[in-house]
């Protein structure tokens, strides 16, 4: 999504479509972070009225807040609506690194319920299990390790590929989590064929690679919002490859 160059009310209004369209047939689990925290709650009280069924959010950025000051963000947002929240750590993107610990100081409101993680760390899930109560969600935010959280107890993935690809990441997805063998294998194969999906949809910033990928599968344009620009020429080539190989589209 673009989420981060839309004005409050456009955002908004994005998400009461969405969840016009969701028609409760779906869960809608709408975007409310910000990197000032009272701008975070006021998305978070705005979404929270138009309908939807949690939130994610993400972990300041450009701040670079302690981990105490983490602590008091999401729990002041959580403290803002009676939804449920996932919480959202993606260091690349922040700057900032929410720690395992910090989790699962968090994890004990009652209305923090998740966490995507998006360093793409195994070893951080691996920290982070023994902290957090057993049905607190755990989900990845990195497709190109989202397979293998999954088989290491991970829950689930906040997808990017699954905008271009959503049969086979949900294939994936429950083969991965199943007990028969024969099952996981099947999401190691199905991995394998979504890898150079994965690389090629992050050779420049996300979202302007999937924005691209979109349009060759005839979802939608490629246009993308300033300071982001549509990808260079090189970068369509291995898109196109990459969605060639996993039969995403024909010659």
């Amino acid at each position: 999504g673009e989420s981060a160059t839309l004005p409050f009310d456009e955002h908004i209004d994005v998400v009461k479509e969405t969840v016009a369209m969701a028609s409760g047939a779906i869960p809608v689990i709408a975007g409310s972070g910000a990197n000032s925290t009272a701008e975070a709650i006021f998305l978070t009280e705005q979404l929270g009225a138009v309908g939807v069924d949690g939130f994610l959010s993400v972990v300041p950025y450009y701040n670079k807040p302690q981990q105490a000051g983490m602590v008091a963000h999401f729990n002041a947002i959580a403290n803002a609506s009676d939804l449920p929240v996932i919480l959202y750590n993606v260091p690349g993107r922040t700057v900032a690194d929410m720690l395992p610990e910090t989790v699962a100081e968090l994890a004990t409101h009652k209305n923090i319920v998740g966490l995507k993680d998006a360093t793409g760390d195994i070893a951080r899930l691996k920290q982070t299990q023994p902290l957090v109560p057993e049905d607190f969600v755990l989900l990845s935010g990195d497709d190109g390790s989202s397979c293998e959280f999954m088989c290491e107890g991970g829950h689930g993935v906040i997808s990017v590929t699954a905008n271009i690809a959503p049969k086979m990441c949900s294939d994936m997805q429950k083969f991965s989590k199943s007990e028969d063998k024969d099952e996981q294998k099947k999401a190691e194969e199905i991995d394998k064929i979504l890898q150079p999906v994965h690389k090629s949809l992050f050779i420049e910033s996300n979202p302007s690679p999937v924005k691209y990928a979109a349009k060759l599968i005839g979802l939608c344009d490629d246009n993308v919002r300033l300071p982001l620009v549509t990808v260079l020429e090189p970068t369509k080539t291995e898109v196109k490859k990459a969605l060639l190989s996993a039969n995403l589209i024909n010659e």
